[in-house]
């Protein structure tokens, strides 16, 4: 399974009333085109609501941004949500958190183990569109994180994840993959590993905003293609272990 749960963009009429931010400013901290990387796969999940109306990667009780220290210490409303509003914000996370459990849950039943790719992006670029990037030797091109997760019954899926992906020819060379560098991972694959510690491993990927101008929004669709591929190539090895961890399981 692929997921892109900070891809969307969208505020309900009532959020986008009482919004603060521009465009710009609330897409440069969102996760664009990460959606087009979960074509990877037939199952697939893509939010659509922007994470700045309730994030899925954030526990419950921390997933409405509501003062400048939640986001990046960005001022996200001219008014504050309603309780009302809160309310059914909260409702609709939980209710999409049940679907969650309803689509893996299925997928467990009919092939006993998951792989999960959980797909974000992240900023490099935090000081200026005409600033120097952000050390790279602290920023990799993607990061991907292991954190939530029981390393040592999952060591084999990563290994072999991170080995694959290295080994892509990536337009001539290969890229930058690193480990719980700059993200170890969120809520979503906490509790993924919650709820299906033996059945599912997935894995958080942080892909370094190189693919696109982070200022501007604008994507380099060559290179977004190109991660595309190299995320496909990772797929029969990431199988291959997922069927040796079912048969040692069983």
């Amino acid at each position: 399974m692929a997921t892109a749960i900070h891809s969307g963009h969208s505020l309900s009429e009532n959020h986008a009333q009482r919004f603060a931010l521009n465009e710009s400013d609330q897409l440069r901290e969102e996760d664009p085109y990460t959606c087009i990387w979960t074509g990877i796969t037939q199952n697939r999940i893509v939010a659509h609501h922007s994470r700045f109306e309730f994030d899925l990667n954030r526990s419950p009780e921390k997933a409405i941004y509501l003062v400048p220290s939640d986001a990046w210490g960005l001022r996200v409303w001219n008014t504050k949500p309603s309780a009302k509003m809160l309310s059914k914000s909260q409702k609709t996370y939980q209710d999409i958190y049940l679907n969650f459990h309803v689509a893996i849950s299925e997928l467990v039943n009919k092939f006993g183990t998951l792989a999960v790719f959980d797909l974000h992006s992240y900023n490099h670029r935090r000081n200026g569109q005409d600033a120097p990037p952000e050390d790279p030797t602290l920023n990799p091109e993607i990061n991907v994180g292991t954190g939530t997760m029981d390393r040592s019954y999952w060591g084999s899926l990563v290994d072999r994840f991170i080995s694959d992906l290295k080994g892509f020819d990536f337009r001539g060379r290969h890229l930058d993959v690193r480990e719980n560098i700059k993200f170890k991972g969120g809520y979503f694959p906490h509790w993924i590993h919650e709820n299906f510690s033996q059945s599912v491993c997935c894995l958080s990927i942080e892909v370094k905003k190189f693919f696109m101008d982070e200022w501007t929004g604008d994507p380099n669709y060559s290179i977004i293609n190109s991660i595309n591929r190299a995320l496909k190539s990772t797929i029969p090895g990431v199988l291959e272990e997922l069927s040796r961890k079912k048969n040692n399981h069983e």
